[in-house]
């Protein structure tokens, strides 16, 4: 972890380090023109509905259309991979996310390090991930569940949005913490994932807040926990899981990167815009209908959040055995 965190630290410091009249003055006019924002997932899920609040406001702030460009593919690695070798003039933005720090430690061999290839610009959000049931399953409490599953053991089907997305490694780290045996159902994305776990085709999945707000509070699916370290304020009767499993924590998060070498003077505009949104009435409170936290701070408290999120979760992933499809 010191080792991560070293390295940004060095990236950071280098990239400030670099000349700055030269560019002075088109960073100060930046945006010129429409701005991309690459989000590494399909349309319609939890980073991308983040992606498009904080394009909206980036465009109102900076008077320029800020355009999400969906590529999803092997667990945001396509879209990662897209941005690095984009130029890196400002024009090209990656939503980062817990999926990237997470293919870290999944993926051996890719063409592009995170850590190395991407700098850090914001957080956005933290987003508490949901332990739902389908109704069928008899338990309705976090050791209920756990003794259920202990008492039909390799019979529970978990079902998440695909190999090493936050929704499988969140559980992971359950049964890693609590010794149960469930049978990892991968879906591609969400979406899937949720059309069967409402058919009861699949038991119990742990997604992301705004993919399933709409179906836990209609009772299609059952909350038994949230994953985070406290409650949270969009689901105030549902406990944490830590209150059953002490050190229990797992979220799913979202900031902004650029490619490497991106005028320190844009990242630190864009930082400033991006915090500014945190004190919108507005955006606090879509932030809170979709049940995120804000993430507030400097690139290098991002970058800092980043390596610890790889360090984490690469246990959990060396635990698991987790392969890529």
């Amino acid at each position: 972890m010191k080792l991560l965190r070293r390295q940004f630290v060095q990236l950071a410091a280098a990239a400030f380090a670099l000349p700055v009249l030269p560019r002075a003055a088109s960073a100060l006019d930046y945006p010129t023109k429409p701005v991309r924002m690459i989000v590494p997932f399909a349309p319609a899920g939890p980073t991308d509905i983040l992606a498009r609040l904080m394009g909206q406001w980036l465009s109102e702030r900076l008077g320029q259309s800020f355009i999400i460009e969906n590529r999803p593919g092997a667990n945001s690695n396509v879209g990662t991979e897209a941005a690095v070798n984009a130029p890196a003039d400002g024009y090209t933005l990656l939503l980062v996310g817990a999926a990237g720090a997470i293919n870290a430690s999944v993926y051996q061999k890719l063409n592009f390090s995170l850590v190395r290839d991407i700098l850090p610009v914001a957080g956005i959000g933290r987003v508490p991930l949901v332990m739902e049931v389908h109704p069928s399953v008899p338990a309705k409490t976090v050791p209920e569940f756990i003794a259920f599953a202990k008492a039909n053991p390799g019979t529970v089907s978990m079902a998440s949005a695909g190999v090493g997305n936050p929704t499988h490694i969140a559980g992971e780290l359950f049964k890693m913490m609590t010794g149960v045996d469930m049978v990892h159902v991968p879906y591609r994305g969400s979406g899937p994932a949720l059309t069967d776990m409402l058919g009861g085709q699949v038991q119990v999945m742990f997604d992301a807040m705004p993919s399933s707000i709409e179906y836990l509070r209609a009772g299609k699916l059952r909350a038994l926990a949230v994953t985070t370290a406290a409650q949270s304020d969009t689901l105030p009767n549902v406990p944490t899981v830590s209150e059953s499993v002490a050190g229990y924590e797992a979220s799913s998060w979202y900031g902004i990167g650029v490619p490497k070498t991106t005028a320190p003077e844009i990242i630190e505009k864009l930082n400033k815009e991006i915090n500014a949104a945190f004190a919108d009435p507005k955006v606090q409170g879509r932030l809170a209908d979709l049940g995120a936290m804000a993430l507030p701070g400097s690139a290098a408290d991002f970058g800092k959040f980043i390596a610890v999120e790889i360090e984490k979760w690469g246990k959990v992933v060396k635990f698991a055995g987790v392969k890529p499809d």
